[in-house]
């Protein structure tokens, strides 16, 4: 599923943050919060600037603020972290847990069949219909060519 073992956590970090909450929650459940681990940053809800560039290439220019809610949690040696957009507080546990439990290579296979693998088929599923959505607006604009 995963390349590269830096890009697969930023992948996997990316797809846990795009997750709607209940379906990580389901995804999640049954795999509760160990007893050994510490929260090493709470969940916090915060501004983060935006930036974008007019055509991908102009200078740089604040586009506007969007909440986020941030934590880490360390589980035994491994630290799970979480970005999450908005604030919602358990979205960020349940992501920095699982960040944090795919760092063990002896779950890593269990937790990305369970919890990976329906995240990923569900946002195919709606970028999917999203896109058929898009396709179904679409206009044609034809020019007619006058007498030269």
């Amino acid at each position: 599923m995963y390349t590269l073992p830096h890009m697969a956590r930023a992948q996997w970090m990316s797809l846990l943050a795009q997750a709607p909450l209940t379906e990580l929650a389901d995804a999640m459940r049954g795999l509760e919060q160990p007893a050994d681990a510490t929260w090493l940053r709470p969940p916090q809800t915060g501004l983060y600037m935006l930036r974008g560039r007019i055509g991908g290439s102009g200078a740089p220019f604040n586009l506007g603020e969007v909440s986020v809610t941030r934590c880490s949690l360390q589980l035994g040696d491994r630290i799970g972290h979480a970005w999450v957009r908005g604030s919602d507080r358990r979205h960020a546990e349940l992501a920095a847990l699982a960040d944090a439990l795919l760092q063990d290579p002896a779950r890593h296979e269990q937790i990305s069949s369970q919890v990976l693998a329906p995240l990923q088929q569900s946002l195919q599923a709606r970028r999917e219909d999203q896109s058929r959505k898009a396709a179904a607006s679409k206009v044609e604009f034809f020019t007619v060519v006058r007498g030269e």
